[in-house]
């Protein structure tokens, strides 16, 4: 198979690369290298995976270092020309579609960075698998589309019309626009709604990364809802391994989908909607507190409201992965945060 993994650079997508390199396969890694974050840490994924930074130039390919069958050009998705070269030349099987513009705070600012990137992009990754015959689409939607749902444990089959931000807003649009062209022209897509992933190589606006470096810098942690949170806390190995399973079976129809009690997760054409996390919710401080362990080192906690676009808890239902892919996380906060804490340690040169 050849795959397309978009979002190369970024934190799972780096992850999924690695993945797919221990089965052998042809890769094509995209990504924009944005300066959403520090692009030191996109360079630094980039190295791991035998992408030298020197070489790298916008539309480009670049042939890894270390491994043969993976190749990287940076490109954007709102790119639709560069987009739809890429296509046409190298013939992907299945794309797994991760890049997008993240982070729920940073909608409330940048909400025209959302629709451009999360909305035009995903239509143009859509349009290339429509007409160059690609045999699934993969894609990242998130838990932040369940929004004011308070039955929990959250279920891919719940209704999700009442999310709480841009960001949740474009991730069910995603989903919606898949399931149309699933349905008009019969591609196979599958949607992964992914409960806050962690683990080494993270995003540094995320909690883990943020606290970490926190409490080595003697800062205080800025602690939402005055502490009150719960959250379905995902390693990253468990996610990739997941996204990899799902990845290499296409979706199918559902036959049993009826329009009289529509089941928001599957349909009578190849589309599937998944709950992917952990599906052992976390209170926020006990998280802290595991940091904090492996750290060898106490916090200053600021207790603040809760943030606007912000939700208090999430708890995937994960039995529909479970069912039919045979989906088990299995890494716990203590054993994930220790291993994030090494790497970085190790990264950012602390002793």
């Amino acid at each position: 198979m050849k795959i397309l993994v978009t979002g190369a650079a970024g934190f799972i997508g780096f992850h999924m690369v690695k993945r797919l390199m221990a089965e052998n396969m042809n890769i094509v890694g995209l990504d924009s290298i944005n300066d959403y974050y520090d692009v030191g840490i996109k360079f630094g994924r980039l190295g791991v995976t035998g992408i030298d930074k020197e070489g790298i130039e916008y539309g480009k390919m670049v042939v890894s270092a270390t491994y043969p069958h993976y190749s990287f050009i940076k490109l954007d998705i709102t790119d639709k020309k560069g987009l739809e070269t890429l296509f046409h030349e190298e013939k992907f099987d299945a794309v797994c579609h991760l890049a997008a513009q993240a982070g729920v705070r940073y909608s409330l600012t940048h909400p025209g960075v959302y629709i451009s990137s999360n909305v035009e992009g995903f239509m143009n990754i859509l349009e290339c698998c429509r007409h160059h015959g690609t045999g699934h689409l993969t894609y990242a939607s998130s838990s932040s589309v369940y929004g004011l749902n308070r039955k929990m444990p959250l279920s891919a089959s719940d209704n999700v019309d009442h999310p709480v931000s841009l960001y949740a807003a474009t991730k069910k649009a995603n989903e919606l626009m898949a399931h149309t062209y699933s349905h008009l022209y019969n591609i196979p897509t599958t949607g992964l709604r992914f409960f806050t992933v962690y683990g080494p190589w993270g995003r540094p606006d995320m909690a883990l990364f943020r606290f970490t470096e926190a409490i080595l810098n003697n800062r205080p942690l800025e602690v939402y809802n005055h502490g009150n949170m719960v959250r379905d806390f995902t390693f990253i190995d468990d996610i990739v391994e997941g996204v990899f399973r799902v990845l290499v079976h296409p979706a199918t129809p559902n036959p049993e989908w009826s329009g009289l009690s529509p089941d928001p997760a599957s349909s009578p054409f190849p589309f599937r909607i998944y709950n992917i996390g952990n599906s052992t919710p976390v209170r926020l401080m006990d998280y802290i507190r595991a940091i904090e362990k492996n750290l060898g080192k106490k916090a200053e906690i600021s207790l603040l409201p809760m943030q606007p676009g912000d939700v208090e808890k999430t708890h995937a239902d994960v039995s529909g992965l479970m069912r039919d892919f045979a989906y088990r996380p299995s890494t716990d906060i203590e054993t994930g945060i220790g291993i994030f804490v090494r790497w970085y340690k190790s990264f950012f040169g602390y002793s």
